[in-house]
């Protein structure tokens, strides 16, 4: 598989067991190769004019940057923020094993 096209997405959650319907959903769906959950993260950020600070968990989702659209709103769809936090960055360079393994994992794209 072409590296350019697995990306990681980042999404933080308001906890470990809203990572976990997450990142389940999307891997039963085979929107995801594999997702890591990091709990206890804390994020500072604007909101509504208000600085604010929050535990959060962090998934680290590996799949194929074709599927941005979808995994947004799928994300979006069980996600109990009204923004919630999802970006994509591009996989430039790694292991081609591993980046092969993520295109034969992933449905779709």
């Amino acid at each position: 598989m072409n590296q350019t096209a697995c990306a990681v997405f980042l999404v933080t959650a308001s906890s470990e067991e809203e990572a976990k319907k997450i990142a389940h959903l999307l891997l039963e769906k085979r929107k995801a190769a594999c997702v890591n959950i990091v709990p206890g993260v804390i994020s500072s950020y604007w909101w509504k004019g208000k600085l604010e600070s929050a535990s959060e968990s962090l998934l680290i989702i590996k799949s194929k940057a074709s599927l941005a659209d979808e995994i947004v709103e799928m994300v979006k769809s069980v996600h109990s923020y009204q923004v919630p936090e999802i970006v994509a960055l591009p996989i430039i360079a790694g292991n081609p094993d591993y980046l092969a393994w993520i295109g034969d994992e992933v449905r779709g794209g």
